[in-house]
């Protein structure tokens, strides 16, 4: 019988994957790799991510690999705003082209009934063929003219969020930028053309996919590979590579499949406190949470909240107001947890705050 995996031993291994337990010394660059890029659509989040993970991170690595066109911001897992290398922007939207078609038809349904979608998506393309930049709301307005009964939002969404693969440009994505969203066709960004998918049938990409979440979030289920990246059909993905894997049972009786040489460390050991930012993959990036958030508090990621892990686990949020940092805990600290929580909070807080003396406010817990 495979063994059975506690909550807390789920835990560490995924705090471990994540780089959450020890700060790692891997390059800018290889921690988006590793992590199968950061949920981006609050642009300003991902360098708190990423903070969270790497010893002595400097924010303006993170822009410069934007400027210099190795990350890239994108439509893709789940149809959200993703921080991905572009290696991996170019490798993998093919295969998530119909999960987002299937998605952007899910909220448009009647918006866009009647469109041929392969019609709006040519369309789409001829208006950004000069390589210009354009809002979402410029693309929309340009293909009412031909679909006027859509809306110009409905068509500018389905444009950019699904059927053209697009980047969003520099500024936006900026450390301590503000900017608002101007897409260019991903391949005229990247100068090149994304992969095809395989045309025999074999989805390297998908097996591609299990073998990188499982490095990044396992041991973890099938329905926990789905909920991270949105694509429903990797069962045979998973089939393709399951001689590679170990197997495990976790506290409800789930299969966990996982790399055989990937870290599962001791449960005992210490995790020391992280501050994550809002809709953190460490978080949101499994279809059952509980080794990380209680049942009772699951939606706050879903939500946007930024959180913070003690001992492990989420056990408070946390807000900027100014140059403060203020946490509003989920459960009582104890003295010394407390004591971390201010200590990392502060430098956050320093983190966060330009030439501004950087303060932490932990409220009391009303539990």
């Amino acid at each position: 019988m495979p063994t059975v995996l506690s909550r807390r031993a789920l835990n560490r291994a995924a705090l471990a994957r994540q780089q959450l337990l020890e700060r790692s010394a891997m390059p800018v660059e290889q921690a988006v790799a590793h992590l199968g890029g950061l949920q981006a659509q609050a642009p300003q989040e991902p360098f708190i991510g990423l903070w969270s993970r790497l010893r002595g991170f400097d924010p303006d690595e993170l822009s410069q690999l934007l400027l210099d066109r190795r990350v890239v911001r994108t439509h893709l897992m789940r149809r959200t705003v993703h921080l991905v290398t572009a290696r991996d922007a170019l490798a993998w939207r093919a295969r998530h082209d119909a999960m987002l078609r299937q998605r952007v038809m899910g909220v448009y349904r009647r918006e866009l009934a009647g469109i041929d979608l392969d019609e709006l998506a040519a369309a789409g393309r001829t208006v950004m063929a000069d390589g210009e930049p354009r809002t979402m709301s410029e693309i929309g307005h340009a293909l009412a003219v031909r679909w006027p009964t859509a809306g110009a939002r409905p068509l500018g969404e389905a444009v950019i969020a699904a059927l053209v693969p697009m980047a969003q440009l520099p500024p936006r994505g900026l450390w301590r930028r503000t900017a608002g969203v101007r897409n260019i066709l991903l391949s005229a960004w990247l100068h090149r053309d994304i992969d095809p998918l395989a045309r025999d049938g074999s989805d390297p990409v998908g097996r591609a996919l299990v073998r990188r979440y499982l490095a990044a979030f396992g041991p973890a289920a099938t329905a926990d590979l789905r909920a991270w990246c949105g694509l429903a059909g990797l069962p045979a993905a998973v089939a393709a590579v399951r001689d590679e894997l170990v197997s495990f049972r976790d506290e409800r009786g789930r299969e966990l499949l996982d790399l055989p040489e990937a870290p599962r460390p001791d449960p005992d050991a210490p995790a020391p406190v992280r501050f994550l930012p809002a809709f953190d993959n460490a978080i949101l990036g499994y279809d059952d949470r509980s080794r990380i958030i209680d049942f009772e508090h699951r939606l706050l990621s879903v939500q946007g909240e930024r959180v913070v892990l003690v001992d492990g686990r989420v056990a408070a949020t946390w807000t900027q107001d100014g140059s403060t940092v203020v946490v509003r805990p989920l459960r009582r600290f104890t003295a010394a947890e407390r004591s971390e929580v201010e200590q990392e909070g502060l430098e956050v807080a320093s983190l966060l705050t330009a030439d501004v003396r950087p303060g932490v406010q932990v409220e009391e817990s009303q539990l």
